[in-house]
């Protein structure tokens, strides 16, 4: 029970709330102090047609603006999950008759959402997907392409655009067996399309070798004070003129702060963590070499521990 000022005691009291009836009643006068209240807590009653189902769910999901009907159309249920008996009735010939102009859009967010799940991403990257293969199929221009590439390729776009990259080799984890040769043909045609829309180029945003460093070092195990020196490592690497892509210089940044330490890990471990190639972190590493006195923290290494350190 709750305290509520009763007009009759003339003081605060405690009251019972009627949630049949929806009144508020003080103990002591009786005086009714509020009719017909509106209960907003949550109702924990099944409304499902099932009785092994227990979703309290009583509401459809949310309008999607970028689908003809706003995704709110009402699809006629099967009885008792008989397909054949529902196939052959009056509803289900009609409902099969009627063709849902979404349907290709709807099946592909679905492809979008698996693909942005596996790969543990926010709902505004998938959002910003979806609106991207819109845009490309209102063009009605991507008949005959790979359907997964180009969705893996909206994905792909999307996070750049987000400024949440992910590499090619990533994407291409959860892109249903599309290859990266196809997903980087699926992004050229993508970029262009949407440049002919829009009558200038697509901004894509910039990658950087520090946009990669946190999930990297979580893959491959480092503790804090090392993905600490590796993020700090990374950002002083900017300041040079080093010529790689920035995920091969994340990966070797990587490694040189796990060799400064003595959790030190093998070459495989990072390569396969990162993606990038042990002979790409070989490559990387003779071009850091001479700068990594002024690109490693001075409090996470001494002088001599760089001039100890073993190349790959």
């Amino acid at each position: 029970m709750t305290d509520a000022y009763c007009s009759d005691c003339k003081k605060y009291t405690e009251v019972v709330l009627d949630h049949a009836a929806g009144d508020t009643v003080c103990s002591e006068c009786g005086l009714v102090l509020e009719s017909h209240s509106i209960d907003e807590t949550s109702e924990w009653r099944t409304f499902a047609n099932e009785s092994a189902d227990n979703d309290p769910v009583r509401v459809g999901g949310p309008a999607n603006p970028l689908l003809t009907d706003g995704g709110l159309s009402t699809v006629i249920a099967k009885p008792n999950g008989t397909t054949g008996e529902f196939l052959s009735s009056s509803l289900g010939r009609w409902q099969n008759r009627g063709s849902n102009p979404d349907r290709g859009l709807i099946q592909a967010f679905k492809t979008i959402a698996t693909m942005s799940d596996r790969l543990g991403l926010v709902a505004t990257i998938k959002d910003r997907a979806n609106e991207i293969y819109k845009r490309v199929e209102d063009q009605k221009s991507s008949r005959g392409r790979n359907q997964d590439a180009l969705l893996a390729a909206c994905l792909y776009i999307a996070c750049r655009q987000e400024d949440k990259p992910r590499t090619v080799k990533e994407i291409c984890s959860v892109a249903n067996g599309a290859t990266k040769k196809e997903i980087g043909r699926a992004k050229e045609y993508i970029v262009k399309q949407l440049g002919l829309e829009n009558g200038r180029s697509v901004e894509m945003g910039a990658i950087h070798a520090a946009d990669f460093m946190r999930r990297f070092c979580s893959n491959i195990g480092m503790n804090n004070q090392a993905v600490k020196a590796a993020q700090e490592a990374v950002q002083k690497s900017e300041e040079f003129d080093i010529r790689r892509s920035p995920i091969s210089i994340a990966a070797t940044v990587i490694y040189i702060i796990t060799h400064l330490s003595d959790d030190k890990k093998p070459l495989r471990d990072i390569s396969v963590a990162t993606g990038v190639a042990e002979g790409t972190i070989k490559n990387v590493y003779k071009d850091l070499c001479p700068h990594i006195s002024k690109i490693v923290p001075s409090w996470y290494a001494q002088e001599e521990d760089l001039k100890n350190l073993s190349s790959p």
